[in-house]
């Protein structure tokens, strides 16, 4: 009895083990992360249904400033831009008759613009939550101010009036506009409270990558969002992987405007990668295996993320011809607030979303260098980040 007792235990240990080396084996499929360095932000955010990604991302950037100078941790009202942003944005559609972007996007700029000219004010203080939601849902809002802008078109002329009844839209969604607060027993207005926080909205410049415009000048971006007509400067690629780069090590935060449109991007895995289809590496066996695969199984294994995968040279051409074709366009706003190495030693950024934080690594993913490269729009940065050859470079 005594014999049989121990046999049940030993094998009833062994299965214990398979099952957790099965579970690990399960476990490290996929990509595995390693931080290298990592700037400290505050807790992922939910725009939930708006397309409002650039005020959380720039935001979130601000924040995480605020972080790195000494103020403590802030939430800041992301809707409270939003909000000041549609007056603006109708006044030039209007100005415009029609012909200038209306929509939910913008850019970064429209933060430092909107808090230099209206303040800013902390969550608690103006949620913009006034229609009888607990998330941000922007569908009918985005299509009644729009109606709104339209129908004044069609009318062929304008009244004083219009300001107050767009207005009174905004307040019946987003609320009304405090004047002054009271933030931890300091009674503040929109501007004082800008100005407590100690940051110089002067500092923050773009910078993007492009070949249909010269290098170190400033220009217009091109993409439908760009309603403010805003201006980036314009580097070689790999000067703004450096740029990055040097921010990271130095302490600063990145606001990141890219285009998460691709297969390679994936919320569920945490990771957005650019695969190599091609897989030229391959020998042997395993390239005769890939040779016969259709061209949908190869797609399928190069975006399986059951694995790492080899990821394509990005070059300035490639994503200069992506933005051309459309194939890149202004789709997503983010911070990049960390270094990280995968398991082979591939160098990623730790990206913080605006998904909510129900997520692998609680609302932020790792994008690899190369999705970088091919992928950005622009970046918003502290021009203090920049080395002192960028400055110089770039009239700073």
């Amino acid at each position: 009895m005594k014999r049989v007792f121990i046999t049940i235990i030993g094998l009833l240990f062994i299965g214990t083990t398979a099952f957790a080396q099965d579970q690990k084996k399960e476990e490290e499929k996929g990509y595995t992360f390693k931080i290298t360095k990592e700037i400290p932000s505050t807790p992922a955010k939910d725009q939930s249904r708006s397309g409002t990604c650039w005020s959380f991302a720039g935001i979130g950037l601000l924040e995480s400033e605020l972080l790195k100078s000494g103020k403590g941790e802030y939430d800041l009202s992301e809707m409270w831009i939003v909000r000041n942003a549609y007056m603006e944005k109708a006044e030039k559609y209007l100005r415009y008759h029609g012909s200038s972007n209306f929509a939910a996007g913008g850019g970064f700029h429209d933060i430092t613009e909107m808090i230099k000219k209206y303040g800013i004010v902390p969550e608690e203080a103006y949620k913009g939550l006034n229609y009888g939601e607990t998330k941000h849902n922007h569908g009918e809002i985005d299509k009644v101010l729009e109606a709104f802008c339209k129908s004044l078109i069609s009318q062929k002329t304008l009244t004083p009036a219009w300001k107050t009844a767009f207005n009174a839209i905004l307040d019946a969604y987003f609320g009304k506009m405090p004047e002054n607060f009271t933030y931890k027993g300091v009674n503040y207005t929109p501007k004082s409270f800008a100005q407590s926080l100690g940051l110089n909205m002067d500092d923050y410049v773009e910078i993007g990558s492009f070949t249909h415009q010269p290098f170190y000048k400033p220009f217009i971006i091109e993409i439908p969002d760009n309603w403010m007509m805003g201006t980036i400067q314009n580097v070689p690629l790999d000067e703004m992987i450096q740029i990055i780069d040097n921010a990271i090590e130095n302490g600063y935060s990145i606001g990141w405007g890219a285009d998460v449109s691709e297969k390679g991007f994936s919320w569920k895995n945490a990771v957005a990668i650019v695969p190599d289809e091609d897989k030229t590496d391959l020998s042997g066996t395993e390239r005769d295996r890939w040779e016969k695969l259709t061209a949908a199984e190869k797609a399928k294994s190069a975006y399986s993320f059951d694995g790492t995968a080899k990821e394509k040279t990005i070059t300035q051409e490639m994503r200069q011809e992506a933005f051309d074709n459309y194939n890149t366009t202004d789709d997503h706003g983010m911070v990049i607030v960390g270094i990280a190495k995968d398991q082979n030693g591939n160098k990623f950024y730790k990206i913080k979303n605006s998904w909510g934080n129900e997520s692998k690594y609680d609302g932020y993913f790792f994008a690899s260098e190369a999705f970088v490269k091919y992928k950005t729009i622009d970046i918003m940065i502290n021009k203090n980040a920049l080395s002192k050859d960028m400055k110089k470079k770039l009239g700073y």
